[in-house]
């Protein structure tokens, strides 16, 4: 389908070509000729092998360069579900809608049997399990804080028991004063032989 011609004025207006392959839109500048600008389709109606609109609802969500999004959640949700969907949403939401879709359908394919649940379901266990771990810490770590209160209580009451005493000199070891000889004693006499 091809609408193109001139205006009551003589001017040229923009040739728009429609087909299943992508649109071409082409826009003469009035000294030069035509070239063409190809709109490529969004990835929902290249992978439903239909022509894609100018106000498709999908295309603002699956872009041609992410096929894989719309795929995934073709396959669980099909395209009719998602296109009600999304026409039954305000513009705001049909962004998170389509993430929506997308996380889902991507659980229900690792896990066909729980799917988004099953995740939940064992994120919260991972969040339970982590909680009783803190709460064993905490609790271990308040025993030893209540241990080295009681230590600590036990070694002032011990020094507050201890008479004062005058501080005591430094005991010598034994060793300090060993002299095996006296100074006035030749020791070269000692190492001589005792038999000649």
């Amino acid at each position: 389908m091809e609408y193109s011609g001139e205006g009551n004025d003589g001017a040229t207006t923009p040739t728009v070509v429609h087909s299943s392959r992508p649109s071409v839109l082409t826009c003469p500048p009035p000294s030069s000729p035509p070239t063409p600008v190809v709109i490529s389709p969004c990835a929902a109606c290249k992978i439903l092998r239909r022509r894609c609109v100018e106000k498709c609802v999908l295309a603002p969500y699956f872009p041609p360069s992410e096929p894989h999004k719309f795929t995934i959640a073709h396959r669980v949700f099909g395209a009719s579900n998602i296109i009600k969907l999304l026409q039954e949403l305000p513009e705001s939401q049909r962004a998170d809608a389509v993430s929506s879709m997308v996380y889902e359908a991507n659980a229900r394919l690792r896990d066909p049997v729980y799917g988004c649940a099953g995740a939940i379901c064992q994120l919260q266990k991972q969040v339970s399990d982590l909680q009783a771990e803190l709460a064993k810490a905490k609790a271990e770590m308040l025993n030893m804080q209540c241990q080295q209160s009681r230590l600590l209580s036990m070694i002032f009451m011990d020094m507050d028991q201890q008479p004062e005493s005058p501080p005591t000199p430094p005991q010598q070891t034994p060793y300090d004063n060993l002299y095996i000889f006296p100074d006035d004693v030749n020791l070269a006499s000692i190492f001589e032989p005792i038999w000649t």
